[in-house]
């Protein structure tokens, strides 16, 4: 059986993880899911890193980084510490960082979470189970969150 990490924040504004959860129980089985919730985004590599030792087979590192200039900059350093995770254990760590100043309003920043957590919650299921259609969207301008963009 196959274990997925989900890895979330109690700074986020929408709990991505919840989403997540579901859209996984309703995309496939055969698999467990472990939950590691920490306070802030720059602690989701460590998180990511837990789930992974305690063998997970890929994460889902989800955060909601706020508006100012300096919540950007933390995000970016929690971004490098999840890609060297990947890179130092050959685990994939689908990284879902929603930005508060991506979306107008809060009603657009709650569904952009939604959704982009979703659209990635599948992305885990397609790399863990199958991965042909991932092959087979290559070059589409796939997006997650907001519309794809056009091929070329």
């Amino acid at each position: 059986m196959k274990r997925i990490g989900v890895a979330d924040t109690t700074f986020a504004r929408y709990d991505m993880a919840a989403a997540v959860v579901d859209e996984l129980k309703n995309s496939a089985t055969g698999f467990k899911v472990e939950r590691y919730t920490v306070p802030g985004i720059k602690d989701l590599p460590c998180a990511a890193k837990n789930l992974v030792d305690n063998g997970c087979d890929i994460v889902i590192a989800l955060g909601m980084p706020g508006p100012e200039s300096i919540d950007r900059q933390c995000a970016h350093e929690a971004s490098q510490g999840l890609i060297m995770l990947q890179v130092q254990t050959g685990v994939h760590v689908i990284e879902v960082f929603v930005h508060e100043d991506e979306a107008s309003d809060d009603a657009e920043l709650r569904w952009l979470a939604e959704q982009r957590s979703r659209e990635h919650a599948v992305n885990v299921v397609n790399l863990l189970f199958h991965p042909e259609r991932l092959r087979r969207q290559a070059g589409t301008g796939q997006r997650e969150g907001y519309e794809d963009a056009p091929s070329l």
